[in-house]
This record gives C-alpha cells, sequence and structure tokens, in this order.
C-alpha cells in the first residue's frame, strides 16, 4: 500500500468468472428447489359483485397497502430525511501540509513562528468543525434542510444543524478577528490565507440515496395478517375497497406459491433473476468489504454458498413445504460463523442477503426479515470474535431475547395483542437457542474442511504452555523473551491500526521457532562464546537465513494453521542479512558478490498483520543494542529501522498507509519507553557513628 497502486477497474479474470459460474448455480438451485405457484381464478373489481363462492384464507397471509399508500408513505420519508454529507479528513492534512511549505519557504526570518503555530491552529479548529460552501449552503437552505447527516472518514454519522459550518467567508473573517493582539492583523492578511481554505463537507448523493432506500424499505407494506379460516367474501357481496385490497393480497401470496406451467416458468424465471439480483449485489459488496479476498481465495465462496443452501433449504422446507416452523431453523448461525472467520460487515451483508433470498418463500416475508435482520445484528454487536464458550452462551441467549421482542412487536403491532400461538411460538425460539449452541461444533468442522483459523484456535495457540512454545522457552529461552516482547509491540500498535490482534500476538510468539534448531547462533541465545567467530561471513548468514525454513517446517510438523505460518515466512521478507553482507564485502571488496545467498526466501509481507510483525521484530531486535535508552534515542532508532524497511520496498504488498505507519512508530517507541524504563537506585543507609549525648 505504500507504492503507488493501479487504480483502473479490474478486468474480468478467471477468479471472477469461477465465482459469477458459481453464484449462476446457487441461483439455479434455490430456484428448482423452490415448488410451484398459483393464483385466484376468478376476476374481481372494486364496487362490483364477487363472482365466487364464500372465499376463506386457505393459510395466513399478509394484506398489502395500496400503491397510493406507499408512495405517499415514502414521500414522507423523503422529505423527512437529510442528506448526507462526508467529512473530507484528507483536505485538512492537505492544507496544513500547504500552509506548513509555505512557512518554510518565506522562512522563521522573515515571518515569525507565531504567525505559523496560529494559524495552524485556526485551520485545525475551523477543519475540524467542518467548512461548507457558501453555495452550497443557501441550496439546503432553499430545500427547507437547516439539519444534515455528517459522516466521518470513521463512518460514524451525526445528525447536524447547518448552522454549525463556517463558509470560506466567516472562516476567513474568523481567523482575523481572532488574532491575538501580538500579532499583526496586515501581516496575515497578506498571507493569503484563502489559500489554505477550502471546503471539507461533500455531498454524497449515494451514501443520500443508500440511506433513503433504506428508511423506505423499513415502511411496513402491510397493514395486517389474514388467519388462515378467516371468512373473506361471499358469492354476491360487492367487493369494497378493504376487500379489494385483501383479494389482491391473496393473490400476490398464491401467485407465489404455486402456478401454471407458464405462470410457473415465468415465476421461476423471476425467482431465478431476484435471486441472481441479491447474489451480485452480495458479491459487489463483498468485493468493497473485503476487497477481492472472495476471488483470490475460492474456498471463502464455497462457504459462503454452503452457507446460503443449507439456510434457504430450511425456510423453503418450513414455509412452503410447512415441515416444521419457520422459527426453529436458527438462521442467526450465519453470521455468527462468518463473523468468526471473517469481519463483521462480510457477516452482516452475507447474512442480509440469506435472509433476502430466504424471505422470497416465506409466508410473511416482511416480519421475517425484520426478525432475521434484528437477530443478525444482536449477534455480530454482542459477538465481536468467538473466542470462547461464554461469549457463545451470551450471544445465543442475546439473539433469543431478540426473537420474542420483535415477535412480541410484531404481534401488537399487527393484531394489537399476542396472539393464542405464542406460547407455541416462543417453544419453537427455544429450540432455535439448544441449536445455535452448536454453533462452537459448526466453527470446529469448518476449520477442518476449509482450512481457516478462527479466534478460538488463535487463543489455543497463544498459551504459552503449548508444547511447541513451552519447548522454545526451555530451548532458546532468549529467543522466547524476544518473540513475547514483539508480541506485546506487534499487539498494541496492532490495536491502534485496526489490525487483527489475536491473529497477530499467536504469529509473534510463533515466528521465529525456527531457531530452536540451532539457538546458539543466535545473539539472543549466546552466552561468552559466539559461534559466528569461527565461521566465514557467508556460512553465518545461510545458518541465520535457514531459520526461516526451519521455522516452516517445525509449524507444518506441529499443523500450525496456514496463517500463522505466513508470519514465519515473511518476518524477513525479501530483506538482507546485513551484518554478515556488509561484513563479506568489506572483506571481500572486489569480488562479485551473490546477493542472494545473503537474503532471505521471502516472500515479503503481505497484509497489515505481517508487515506490523516485520517492523516489531526489526525494531525490538534492534532496540536491545541501545546502550542508553533515552526518548530521543528510541525515536531515532524506531525511525531509521522503519525507514530503512519502508526504503527497501519490503511493505509495498501489505494494505498499511503512511498514516498507519506514524502510528505504529509513534507506539512503539511509547512501548519500547515502558519496556526499558530506568529503575530507582536506592540509598544504602548509612551507619551513625556518631555516640549518643545523654
Amino acid at each position: 500500500m505504500l507504492k503507488r497502486k493501479n487504480i483502473l477497474p479490474p478486468k474480468l479474470s478467471s477468479e471472477h468468472l469461477k465465482v459469477a459460474v458459481t453464484f449462476v448455480i446457487l441461483a439455479v438451485i434455490i430456484t428448482l428447489l423452490a415448488p410451484s405457484k398459483s393464483g385466484l381464478h376468478h376476476q374481481f373489481f372494486k364496487g362490483k359483485p364477487w363472482t365466487g363462492d364464500l372465499l376463506t384464507a386457505p393459510y395466513d397471509f399478509p394484506v398489502y397497502k395500496s400503491e397510493a399508500i406507499i408512495s405517499m408513505e415514502r414521500d414522507s420519508v423523503r422529505e423527512a430525511m437529510p442528506p448526507i454529507y462526508l467529512l473530507n479528513e484528507d483536505i485538512e492534512a492537505k492544507m496544513l501540509q500547504k500552509w506548513k511549505e509555505k512557512y518554510s519557504e518565506i522562512g522563521s526570518q522573515q515571518l515569525s513562528y507565531q504567525y505559523y503555530a496560529y494559524l495552524q491552529e485556526q485551520l485545525r479548529i475551523l477543519y475540524a468543525n467542518g467548512l461548507i460552501g457558501t453555495e452550497e449552503q443557501n441550496n439546503l437552505r432553499q430545500t427547507g434542510h437547516l439539519e444534515i447527516t455528517l459522516v466521518n472518514d470513521a463512518k460514524e454519522a451525526e445528525v447536524i444543524p447547518i448552522t454549525r459550518f463556517l463558509t470560506l467567508k466567516e472562516a476567513y473573517e474568523q481567523i482575523l478577528d481572532n488574532l491575538p493582539p501580538i500579532l499583526d492583523k496586515k501581516v496575515m492578511a497578506d498571507l493569503h490565507i484563502t489559500e489554505y481554505l477550502q471546503s471539507n463537507i461533500e455531498y454524497s448523493q449515494s451514501f443520500t440515496e443508500q440511506r433513503l432506500k433504506s428508511e423506505m424499505d423499513k415502511l411496513s407494506l402491510s397493514t395486517g395478517i389474514v388467519q388462515a379460516g378467516e371468512r373473506i367474501v361471499d358469492k354476491g357481496e360487492i367487493v369494497d375497497g378493504y376487500t379489494y385490497n385483501v383479494l389482491n393480497s391473496l393473490q400476490q401470496a398464491m401467485e407465489r406459491r404455486s402456478g401454471g406451467s407458464k405462470q410457473h416458468f415465468a415465476v421461476s424465471v423471476g425467482t431465478f433473476f431476484m435471486i441472481l439480483c441479491i447474489l451480485i449485489t452480495l458479491w459487489l459488496m463483498l468485493r468493497v468489504i473485503a476487497g477481492g479476498k472472495f476471488e483470490r481465495e475460492f474456498q471463502n465462496i464455497i462457504l459462503l454458498v454452503v452457507l446460503i443452501v443449507i439456510f434457504v433449504t430450511l425456510a423453503q422446507m418450513a414455509s412452503l413445504y410447512q415441515w416444521f416452523s419457520i422459527y426453529i431453523v436458527p438462521f442467526a448461525i450465519l453470521p455468527i460463523l462468518m463473523r468468526t472467520f471473517f469481519d463483521t460487515w462480510t457477516a452482516f451483508v452475507s447474512h442480509l442477503c440469506s435472509t433476502l433470498i430466504a424471505a422470497l418463500f416465506v409466508i410473511d416475508p416482511l416480519g421475517f426479515i425484520i426478525m432475521q435482520v434484528i437477530a443478525g445484528i444482536v449477534a455480530l454487536s454482542s459477538l465481536r470474535s468467538l473466542t470462547s464458550r461464554w461469549q457463545l452462551i451470551k450471544c445465543t441467549f442475546l439473539v433469543f431475547l431478540s426473537y420474542i421482542i420483535s415477535y412480541i412487536g410484531l404481534s401488537l403491532l399487527r393484531n394489537g395483542g399476542i396472539t393464542v400461538d405464542a406460547g407455541l411460538v416462543l417453544l419453537y425460539l427455544g429450540i432455535n437457542l439448544i441449536f445455535m449452541m452448536f454453533t462452537y461444533l459448526l466453527v470446529y468442522i469448518i476449520e477442518r474442511g476449509f482450512g481457516y483459523v478462527s479466534n478460538i484456535s488463535l487463543v489455543e495457540l497463544s498459551d504459552i504452555n503449548t508444547p511447541l512454545l513451552r519447548q522454545l522457552s526451555e530451548t532458546a529461552p532468549g529467543t522466547f523473551q524476544h518473540s513475547l516482547q514483539v508480541s506485546i509491540l506487534a499487539t498494541e500498535a496492532a490495536s491502534h491500526v485496526n489490525a487483527d490482534v489475536q491473529l497477530i500476538r499467536t504469529g509473534a510468539l510463533y515466528h521465529d521457532i525456527g531457531k530452536m534448531k540451532n539457538p546458539t547462533y543466535f545473539t539472543e541465545n549466546q552466552g561468552m562464546n559466539n559461534p559466528h567467530a569461527t565461521l566465514p561471513f557467508d556460512e553465518s548468514a545461510r545458518i541465520i537465513i535457514r531459520h526461516v525454513t526451519d521455522g516452516i517446517a517445525l509449524a507444518q510438523k506441529h499443523a500450525l494453521p496456514d496463517a500463522v505460518i505466513d508470519f514465519i515466512r515473511t518476518h524477513h521478507g525479501r530483506g538482507q542479512a546485513k551484518y554478515f553482507y556488509n561484513s563479506y564485502y568489506n572483506e571481500h571488496p572486489d569480488e562479485a558478490i551473490d546477493v542472494d545467498q545473503f537474503t532471505y526466501p521471502g516472500p515479503n509481507p503481505f497484509s497489515k498483520e505481517m508487515g506490523i510483525l516485520m517492523l516489531a521484530d526489526a525494531v525490538e531486535a534492534s532496540s536491545r543494542s541501545l546502550k542508553e535508552f533515552t526518548e530521543e534515542g528510541l525515536e531515532a532508532l524506531v525511525n531509521k529501522i522503519v525507514g530503512n524497511i519502508i526504503s527497501e520496498g519490503l511493505l509495498d504488498d501489505t494494505p498499511i498507509s503512511f498514516h498507519d505507519v506514524q502510528i505504529i512508530k509513534k507506539v512503539f517507541v511509547n512501548k519500547l519507553k515502558v519496556m526499558y524504563h530506568s529503575r530507582i537506585t536506592y540509598p544504602e543507609r548509612i551507619p551513625n557513628t556518631t555516640p549518643n549525648k545523654q
């Protein structure tokens, strides 16, 4: 990420083609599993008599609102929702840098530093509060929007009145008005302050449309439920407005269930395309969220497809074939499993799309979507990472509670009270709870079947009493202590740059296990004798470099996960054993040197966690050579080590930004200060030699 990447859209590759074919096959399978559907066999018109016999509801179905009411409700939502604006935090950094460069150009001799500091502070305050264009502010007032929803770079949203933001002119005037008496206003005005003022409040049409769609999707499309066996209309009765709406709703419900050959084919085609659209949406969202991880690692797609097929099939069995109650099916297992192996947004989007597909086949799709989305959000918010049985138990009970509350809320909303079958539904939800308890077992099965590593496994592996780590502490105690220190540095840095803390902690503990084969050849394990003293520099380099391949072999022998082995493989990347290379070069100045024999096998780190570990490993090892642990010395060391690694291009394949690097360096310095803090020397008590005077 530190080097410039191609921003052009990627061409259709074989990975993309495999994903597309897989999703098409999935859409076909789900469509074929759906039964045939049918509709009413009598035409009906508002204000005209019903020509059929007595019609009763064959099953429960929702009564949908008319298009006019839905349109009116949507218009109301559209008018009430404030537009969404983005706070572009990059503009502040850009303008501050521009002012810094300008001041460097002017020079402190021509302009006092107080002017620089004052304008810098004012710019930070103004950009933190937000600057908006005059035209944009006028447009908001003309359209009646006195508030906006502001989203920052952390995706945090807040509704803010537009009066809080200053226009560029107001910002300019405020800078001059707040000028301290010791500074000259004319001098400040001559600095062309307007060059450093730019609107950082930007309207986001896409976010606004997404939020508007989300709010409109929350609108209930039904006004109630017609119970199975309930009388709808009898022969000869006039079809009034309410009855007409009920008949339309029944028609839709029956058309979703089964139909004639032509109608069935058309409905099947429509079902196929709806499922395919949802899956394509899922794919697009995963590409945004996971950055192509699902295309590169095809087993991720296979896992997602398997889970969707299982839960959608269960929904079809429960709702269309009525083999069991839909409330028994533990749909919340899908987001829990996805969150265990992926991130929260991937899990939520996967759960949402699988819920939408399943909703095509359930009797009450709106109620089903509401309950499942609420349950999924509760599951994901209560289970950031599955690391213990207690977390799973707590999560499942919270999901169970959310099911009960949402069911009661829907019953009160639609029926004005609790339905008579509420006790039976509670029993079904209890069975659902029991099924969710087996998620822990499913995590183990998926790990073995798909080669994943969960936080549960990482927590177990990071226990220093595991046989391999205990062997490391006994065979190479210095390396073991080094690994612990690297783990402390790396995990602290990871927690500040949104990296996987548990993964990097485990990787750090195991990254140097290859040193167990020749522990005394590594400085941290040596006593008075250095075995390298009697070896040629190139032979010493081979021994040092070999600890990477030795570590990989040892890790594979002990069946460590690939995610952990990757840390062993990449913690030196394609770097060089510089001490021996430089020494050999100085000893053979006229010889053509084979650089590869002094270069680690690599590859370079290709994840944020691996990059952080490389930095932490190098910094911790180098910090041991310091004679005095002053803050200035630690900062200089960290800057030097990190700068060298970046300049050698070892982090080019990682998604670590320059901003992340600055945070990581600061964390390293602070941690090293704590790790190497000086201790107080206690004074000795001086014996009192003066005789006591009586």
